[in-house]
């Protein structure tokens, strides 16, 4: 079992910042569910991290706000029925989060006019699917 989660190779969550929380699985099992907390909630408190830069932590705070409570972010795995699974499934979903929350932006995208011949082939298709609705109407309609 992987003690630190490494995010990328400049950015490593140190285990004692992960909080743990297990809990029964909903969904068939049978006897086995009713005994077994495979359900895995792992939690890091993005606001109060020390292995975040200011920059960083501000990014963060930023782009997962709406995935955030308290500064605290929280991802859940139940898809296996084995503790140890789901807790590799959730350590994947928060490194991958918290990467893709310190991605760099995308370029902004240039606008582009259509082409003439989209264009042309927009105004068609918008023609014909007149047409097609036109002679869908009563004869005493027109």
């Amino acid at each position: 079992m992987r003690m630190d989660l490494e995010v990328s190779p400049a950015l490593t969550i140190p285990a004692a910042e992960l909080g743990w929380r297990f809990s029964r699985s909903s969904g068939p099992g049978g006897q086995h569910v009713n005994t077994s907390d495979s359900r895995v909630q792992l939690s890091w408190n993005v606001a109060e991290s020390v292995v975040l830069s200011d920059d960083q932590r501000l990014l963060l705070l930023a782009r997962l706000e709406r995935r955030l409570v308290d500064g605290v972010l929280t991802v859940t795995a139940a898809e296996q029925r084995s503790q140890l699974r789901n807790r590799e499934i959730a350590l994947d979903k928060l490194a991958e989060l918290v990467a893709e929350g310190l991605a760099p932006a995308a370029p902004n995208r240039r606008p582009t006019r259509r082409t003439r011949g989209s264009n042309r082939r927009r105004l068609a298709a918008k023609g014909a699917r007149s047409e097609t609705k036109r002679q869908r109407r009563r004869p005493d309609a027109e």
